[in-house]
């Protein structure tokens, strides 16, 4: 029935896809793209065609007769854009409709045609769409204003981020130079909260969500190699295993980091070379130069026969597609179940394959952090990510962009724009009016008679090509061999001549830095010494901690785990067995007495504990933390931790002042949001507050945990 409302050249594409059937995805989009207006979100698993599911009914749908572009295809990256194109236009050559990439690397001639003659699909980053807003807003209404459908790519990738408030304005914004009113149609394999979902479309109570709830069957195996003896360094046995696991296979290795990404696919080529392996080695991250990773994604899509190895990060999460992966390894846990459905759905997405996934682990505290993902994981449960709903930074950005689009607009017009804006819907007018009096008293903007310009000092800002992106992009140094880019990387204190580095898959000796240029030489490395790498972190969710809390008190058996494992999780849990904790420990949380320190356990998320911490720097009370362990370390008694609890709870109560005043001396703590710096003080302790910490969520863990020791145990709250 779905396939016959399709027009014929799109069914006739269908056909020479040779397809048995449409996926029920793209069955069920068919059917209510088709019948209704409405904005949709639709959900299913990683390679069930999505992408089709969206185009097959919009293709059908939509007259591409009418002037102006008719459909924009937002994605979170341009390599995912490129990606596409490839699909999207084999699918539009059945109806001869144009399609366009439009991003900084795209054709400049077939940008220039599209301009002259607007027509069929756009495909765009959020930042490309602001540089229009911006440079060229007459290109925005003659493009834009017959357009139909906004498709929005990975749309979980924008959701609680600063590119998603940035893109649910840009969306506000065209819809103002919108002759009608298009429709939305989101597309994601990882929702957690389908609310906020809806919410991002603008028009909550016209989206509708589609969700297909088949899964694909995982075989899952865990395996343990301590990395205690090594220093936190990876084992050479756990290399080896490793090794021998995907020898014969096509892999993507998923550690947490670029340094550790660059780490495993040196020394898996390593071993490669002396026992006569393939020599398919990849790494692939940010800092690896966009030729190679470019080449690595070509190589694994069309290499039918051939093992390879590539060691990632989240640069291989999104959808594009590298062909068939047999299987997938993490590294160590996954910091959030969003990322491990994502990386898993990279493999067997061929035939319906079963996938296969791999999990090491070095430590006790990460294969029981990559236990409760998994569990939680086959639960169905992911993360739920809130936007913010004060978002004072993106709002000034914003009130710059307008003022800039509209070479200049009276005050009251440009409060108005804001406050439609369903990004900036929650932000009280009085706050509007302070961002623009602290615009005027920097002077990003100037009052002239009746209406607002860009400043002089705003000139420099909004001209500037990082004005356009609303995320901070780290001071990165270009990386060059024999004049040729093998990538780039933060600069850090580690980088210095003489030193070896990894990236690319190879080891590099440092031979200059030349700082003014932010230029690092390099040669290839031959001498054995140890090279340098950089990491990085991520926020855990509540949830997994608390399963993890369950897992340590509970006896249950995991047949997925090697016997190496089942033995390190059941030494960790003999040490949480002096603790009587309940069998479902939703409030109780255990605490360490030892010679003359006590080492609490919050089980809580990274925000939660990020908030303890601030209040425990504002306390000046000694501390030592550890976000992996989820623990505080104190030098005092176990009576002494109530009281420490109590004043915790009453700075809690006053952290607007306490963040105000911190901010005064530590403006570093603002500098995830790119725009911060630039608010009145006041507004930049919401930000971070909102955005950084959980006050409430502290709140509430503050009144309601029961410390545990052993054998006995008390409130921290007598109220609660």
């Amino acid at each position: 029935m779905s396939f016959e409302l399709l027009a014929e050249p799109v069914r006739r594409f269908v056909r020479d896809q040779r397809w048995e059937s449409l996926r029920p995805i793209q069955a069920a989009a068919i059917q209510h793209i088709m019948a209704t207006d409405d904005h949709y979100i639709l959900a299913s698993r990683t390679a069930s065609g999505k992408t089709e599911a969206a185009f097959l009914p919009i293709l059908s749908k939509v007259n591409f007769r009418q002037p102006g572009v008719q459909v924009l295809y937002i994605s979170p990256l341009i390599a995912l854009i490129n990606d596409q194109f490839q699909r999207v236009e084999q699918l539009c050559r059945y109806l001869d409709v144009k399609v366009t990439k439009w991003h900084g690397e795209a054709s400049r001639t077939a940008k220039k045609h599209l301009v002259q003659q607007p027509e069929g699909i756009v495909l765009i980053t959020p930042e490309s769409l602001e540089a229009m807003f911006v440079n060229a807003p007459y290109h925005v209404k003659a493009l834009f204003a017959g357009l139909h459908y906004v498709v929005i790519d990975e749309i979980h990738s924008f959701l609680g981020t600063d590119r998603g408030l940035h893109l649910q304005s840009l969306l506000a914004r065209l819809r103002g130079v919108n002759t009608h009113s298009f429709s939305v149609v989101g597309l994601s394999a990882t929702i957690g909260d389908y609310a906020e979902a809806k919410r991002f479309t603008g028009e909550p109570s016209r989206t509708k969500v589609l969700l297909d709830r088949a899964g694909k069957e995982i075989a899952a195996h865990f395996r343990y190699f301590s990395d205690e003896e090594t220093g936190g360094e990876l084992p050479l046995a756990l290399l080896k295993d490793l090794y021998k696991q995907t020898a014969a296979s096509k892999v993507l290795i998923f550690p947490n980091s670029r340094g550790l990404a660059e780490v495993i696919a040196v020394k898996l080529r390593q071993i490669a070379e002396r026992v006569g392996g393939h020599t398919h080695y990849f790494s692939h991250h940010s800092s690896v130069d966009k030729e190679v990773r470019e080449y690595v994604e070509h190589f694994a899509k069309h290499n039918q026969r051939q093992p390879f190895c590539i060691a990632c990060t989240s640069t291989l999460e999104l959808g594009i597609d590298i062909g068939s992966v047999e299987q997938v390894v993490q590294i160590n846990a996954a910091h959030s179940i969003a990322s491990l459905i994502q990386r898993v759905g990279r493999s067997g997405r061929r035939n319906d394959e079963q996938s296969q996934l791999v999990l090491y682990a070095t430590n006790p505290w990460s294969l029981l952090h990559s236990l409760a993902c998994w569990q939680l994981y086959r639960e169905g449960f992911v993360e739920p990510l809130r936007m913010a709903r004060l978002p004072y930074d993106l709002l000034l950005h914003q009130a710059l962009s307008i003022t800039k689009e509209r070479s200049g607009c009276s005050r009251t017009v440009l409060v108005q724009l804001l406050q439609a804006n369903m990004a900036f819907a929650d932000i009280p007018v009085e706050h509007t009016e302070a961002v623009l009096d602290e615009l005027l008293r920097r002077d990003w903007l100037e009052a002239l008679p009746g209406e607002l310009i860009i400043g002089v000092e705003g000139e420099f800002v909004v001209n500037s090509r990082d004005f356009y992106s609303v995320f901070r992009t780290e001071p990165a140094f270009k990386v060059v061999h024999a004049g040729k880019t093998v990538g780039e990387i933060p600069f850090s204190p580690q980088v210095q001549e003489g030193e070896n580095m990894l990236l690319a898959a190879r080891i590099w000796k440092i031979l200059y830095v030349d700082m003014s240029a932010k230029r690092i030489e390099v040669a290839p490395a031959n001498d054995g010494k140890r090279p340098k790498f950089f990491g990085g972190g991520g926020v855990v969710h509540a949830c997994i901690r608390e399963r993890m809390l369950q897992l340590l008190v509970s006896s249950s058996q995991h047949a997925e785990m090697d016997p190496t494992s089942q033995e390190a999780l059941r030494t960790l849990r003999q040490e949480f067995a002096c603790f009587t904790l309940p069998p479902e420990p939703i409030h109780a949380r255990p605490v360490r007495v030892k010679d003359a320190t006590v080492t609490f356990y919050t089980f809580a998320g990274t925000k939660v504990n990020r908030t303890l911490e601030f209040l425990l720097q504002r306390l000046q009370v000694g501390y030592t933390a550890d976000e992996e362990t989820s623990s505080f370390v104190f030098t005092l008694t176990p009576a002494l931790l109530r009281d420490l609890i109590e004043q915790l709870r009453l700075f809690a109560e006053d952290i607007d002042f306490h963040l105000e005043d911190e901010l005064t001396t530590n403006p570093a703590l603002l500098d995830f949001a790119k725009w911060g710096a630039a608010l009145p003080l006041t507004l930049q302790a919401a930000v971070v507050k909102e955005r950084y910490f959980d006050v409430e969520g502290t709140l509430a863990f503050l009144n309601k945990t029961v410390l545990v020791m052993a054998q006995e145990a008390f409130q921290l709250s007598p109220s609660a």
